[in-house]
């Protein structure tokens, strides 16, 4: 109508813009919106491919580069295209290489870093170091001279090892959606991860090298060795910076969940833009270390539903990620190859150098773990031969390498280029055919290799406590039979029909026997079975840390002191008795000079100024370990009974924690008025939890409506919030309690 056609009716659109862009406007060119439909597609066929795959021993990230290529191939390399969805994927081929990198690779960097075990990190730093830095070195001469001296391309020294450059570290990405699939050992899963991680950024630090030496900047020795060190050792000194920067400000948040996770996700993105744009350093390097930092002081930050949230929306992000960008890039290498097929009409042996390629990718590989192999059997935690050549094979290339080589395309295509565009072109097809192969071949056949060398095995161990523990759940089961055979609503059931569906109890033809059985006191196994009972009381241990820092019996830091000793401890239980209590000593000591000051005419305020903040680190140590040890000691025994490996482990967790007591019994004899503090702590802190709590129990059934609880629970938050702080103030035992009882005394709800 008329009236609808008024300019006040287009208010986001004047008449002129409107008129330009109807009259520049093509009837069949892409809409913005088609990028939509292609991200919902590509979603979907993620959720497909992994529910299909469920259970294979394909990883679902294989099947999406081949569905990313038969996308590209439907639309590239047929008459009409895919329609609307076509044109969708033509937008996201078109995206620049550089924000391909900035979209995706921040967050899966970062989630990838951060739930790696810091203390792994640390016994593995040496074998990653020795695999990214040498090894990429080495791996960089030895392709680009094999490019060099037999492909007939008449590239130059500089352009083969710019392209050798990009191919020489595995990715991330790919390495690490592959593991979660694969289930490897920790050890080794941390040693490729950890490898893909750090050689990925050094990877694109030598390929910035030679992609400035492509395009005419020259470099002698020394002012390479002062790039190199400037762009690494500068990613690895702003990752800290932002590290501590936003550790800081997470503690003054305190029980928001949202405003936790936004700033993991808000600090990852700025690092690798900081880094990448703003520094000109590595943003790779940048965010892994940022990463890192969060998993050695950050991760108990973290509580409760807080610590799931935050595991669960990293895990979603990088699953949205990894799909849409192996589908992606099965789309770009379709593209790659279909848009360029005359040039492949004209050069047919281009395929066959690609498969050349792919057999110089493998030996070059080879020959850096053979190389390094020396010394990675020395460091860290070893390695063996069957777990060298799982690395070897596991040397997967991905996007990161197809994003540098179309941003070598895109500098090609340019009108003032140093390179030819068919190089560009060549650099695109090889490079997304190694990604392709490497994917298809060593990633659909890794976990074949890991059960063929016997690395993804159960051991007998675990084997017979798995057996044990499907006794055990028989019981639980008949129990439960019991208890659900006499129902008020639907009256009797059919307990054989019942009884088919509980698979895992089939089949239990043998006799119960207990997993500490040992048939002739065969001395090895006697040994696995003490390791293993160690590293389950640990486990308990440890989880009886995260349960005390959830209901404020212990502060972060302390927790942060609690969890390392039992990490450290993990990697000793096959040679040494129970340990963790090592990792504590330095933190827990009683000078006799304490006791001369107790004594000592000296005014009160004076000598607790100097005594109670180390006391009462040390108290709460000494007795988050001896409640910890004194849980696990229960549970293990609850789940395996009596049997004498589990009486060793169980005396040894019990004479660990006499020097605990002595502590604990020296600062309750000269300074009790501590203990008194820090058990006013513990207690209020609880009483509150509870509180809060009982409150939502409320909301839940409904007997308190949404409003109500707020007003109810926003007291309490302060209160918990005020008690928190209390309890790292580090301040003197007597304005503790005087503040804690003028907490109570605040509270209204109370």
């Amino acid at each position: 109508s008329p009236e609808l056609s008024s300019p006040q009716y287009r208010p986001f659109s004047p008449p002129s813009t409107a008129a330009a862009a109807m009259e520049t406007e093509e009837p069949g060119s892409p809409s913005p919106d088609d990028a939509v439909l292609f991200f919902g597609v590509a979603l979907v066929l993620g959720i497909g491919s992994r529910h299909l795959l469920r259970g294979t021993r394909v990883p679902y990230t294989v099947a999406l580069l081949v569905l990313g290529v038969a996308l590209g191939g439907l639309e590239y390399g047929t008459k009409h295209g895919l329609g609307k969805l076509g044109a969708g994927i033509r937008i996201w081929a078109a995206i620049n290489p550089d924000l391909l990198l900035a979209v995706f690779l921040p967050a899966l960097l970062f989630e990838s870093s951060f739930s790696m075990e810091v203390h792994q990190i640390k016994k593995c730093m040496a074998q990653m170091v020795l695999l990214a830095v040498p090894g990429v070195v080495i791996s960089t001469v030895l392709l680009g001279a094999a490019v060099k001296l037999t492909f007939p391309y008449d590239w130059n020294w500089k352009t083969s090892f710019l392209f050798s450059g990009l191919l020489s570290a595995t990715d991330p990405v790919a390495v690490v959606a592959l593991l979660k699939d694969l289930g490897a050992s920790k050890k080794l899963s941390t040693i490729i991860e950890g490898e893909s991680l750090m050689n990925d950024g050094t990877a694109i630090v030598v390929y910035q090298l030679f992609y400035r030496m492509v395009l005419g900047k020259t470099f002698d020795a020394g002012s390479i060795i002062k790039f190199l060190s400037q762009v690494s050792l500068g990613a690895v000194a702003l990752g800290l910076a932002f590290g501590i920067a936003s550790v800081l400000w997470l503690g003054f948040i305190f029980n928001d969940t949202i405003i936790e996770i936004s700033l993991t996700l808000a600090v990852s993105y700025i690092a690798f833009f900081t880094a990448q744009d703003a520094l000109e350093v590595s943003g790779v390097l940048a965010v892994m270390t940022l990463g890192m930092f969060y998993a050695a002081f950050a991760k108990t930050a973290f509580k409760g539903d807080s610590q799931q949230s935050l595991h669960h929306f990293w895990e979603m992000v990088a699953y949205i990620a990894n799909t849409l960008i192996f589908i992606l890039s099965g789309v770009v290498i379709a593209d790659g190859v279909l848009q360029d097929n005359i040039h492949f009409e004209r050069h047919g042996t281009s395929w066959g150098f690609l498969l050349l390629l792919y057999v110089f990718v493998q030996i070059s590989r080879a020959v850096v773990v053979g190389v390094l192999y020396p010394l990675l059997r020395h460091f860290g935690y070893g390695m063996d031969i069957k777990e060298a050549t799982v690395l070897v094979w596991s040397g997967l290339r991905g996007a990161v390498a197809l994003s540098l080589s179309l941003s070598v395309k895109r500098a090609s295509d340019s009108v003032q280029s140093y390179l030819k565009p068919e190089v560009g072109t060549m650099f695109v097809f090889f490079t997304g055919g190694i990604v392709f192969l490497t994917l298809i071949l060593n990633g659909s056949t890794t976990q074949f290799l890991l059960h063929l060398l016997g690395l993804g095995k159960l051991s007998a161990t675990k084997l017979r406590v798995l057996k044990y523990t499907q006794y055990e759940m028989l019981n639980k089961a008949l129990e439960a039979f019991g208890d659900l055979r006499d129902d008020e609503e639907l009256g009797p059931v059919d307990w054989v029909n019942v009884k088919k569906y509980i698979t895992c109890l089939n089949n239990l033809e043998d006799e119960q026997a207990h997993p500490h059985d040992v048939p002739d006191k065969d001395d090895h196994v006697h040994t696995m079975n003490l390791k293993d009972t160690r590293v389950r009381l640990l486990n308990g241990v440890q989880a009886a840390y995260w349960g005390m820092l959830e209901e404020g019996r212990i502060t972060q830091s302390t927790a942060n002191i609690l969890m390392r000793s039992v990490d450290e401890a993990m990697d000793l239980v096959s040679s040494q008795s129970l340990c963790d209590w090592k990792g504590l000593r330095s933190n827990v000591h009683f000078p006799n000079y304490y006791r001369f000051l107790q004594m000592s005419r000296l005014p009160r305020r004076l000598v607790t100024y100097f005594t109670v903040e180390r006391l009462e680190l040390g108290c709460y140590i000494c007795a988050a370990f001896l409640r910890a040890h004194r849980i696990a000691r229960r549970q293990l025994h609850d789940f395996l009974g009596d049997s004498e490996i589990a009486r060793i482990v169980i005396d040894e967790s019990t004479a660990a924690g006499e020097e605990a007591k002595k502590f604990l019994e020296d600062v309750r004899v000269t300074f009790p008025q501590v203990l008194r503090a820090l058990k006013t702590r513990q207690v209020t802190y609880a009483v509150l939890t509870h509180l809060s709590e009982y409150i939502q129990d409320l909301g839940k059934t409904g007997l308190l409506e949404e409003k109500e609880i707020v007003h109810l629970d926003d007291a309490l938050q302060d209160r918990l919030e005020e008690a928190s702080e209390e309890s790292t103030s580090g301040e003197n035992a007597k304005s503790s309690r005087t503040s804690k009882h003028s907490s109570f005394s605040r509270c209204t709800v109370c």
